[in-house]
């Protein structure tokens, strides 16, 4: 069984993947008569196929205990897919370039701060949402419409954190 340490989550080591969601890193402009921070396009929003729409959803996810041991990887080969915390959640992410199968040379894991949210680029592998320390709840950004948009391979790991 494949082992992976998650690492620290960092926009540079998840550039392969997708995008990292960080207000605390990303320029912002003012808005709302000088009230408000617009932290502007954090993430790129990717909808493929005919009839394709954005979703807004909110998942709440109960916690996974550590090691994780995980069953297999999932891609969207039409839309991106975003989680952002809604209240700190800290969260393990398993990815894997888009490819026809994961390759094992190629599987990362990373742990989020807490205030971290991310969005996985279409095609890209990833395991399913695994949510550390507390129940979470995440805004999820993904594309809804005809067409199959998810494939599914088993591929047993288990991630342990440094």
């Amino acid at each position: 069984m494949l082992e992976l340490i998650a690492q620290p989550l960092t926009a540079e080591a998840f550039k392969p993947f997708g995008d990292v969601i960080d207000g605390r890193t990303s320029d912002y402009f003012m808005i709302n008569a000088g009230r408000t921070q617009r932290h502007h396009d954090l993430a790129e929003v990717q909808l493929l196929g005919d009839d394709a729409r954005t979703l807004i959803n909110i998942f709440v996810s109960q916690p996974v205990t550590v090691p994780l041991d995980v069953e297999g990887l999932e891609r969207h080969p039409l839309g991106s897919q975003a989680f952002i915390p809604l209240h700190e959640e800290r969260f393990i992410i398993v990815v894997a370039p888009p490819a026809e199968s994961p390759d094992p040379e190629k599987i990362c894991a990373f742990v989020t701060d807490g205030r971290q949210g991310v969005n996985y680029h279409v095609g890209t592998w990833h395991a399913i949402h695994s949510v550390l320390d507390v129940q979470g709840e995440f805004l999820v950004v993904d594309r809804g419409g005809p067409g199959h948009n998810c494939d599914e391979v088993a591929y047993p790991l288990r991630v342990v954190l440094p």
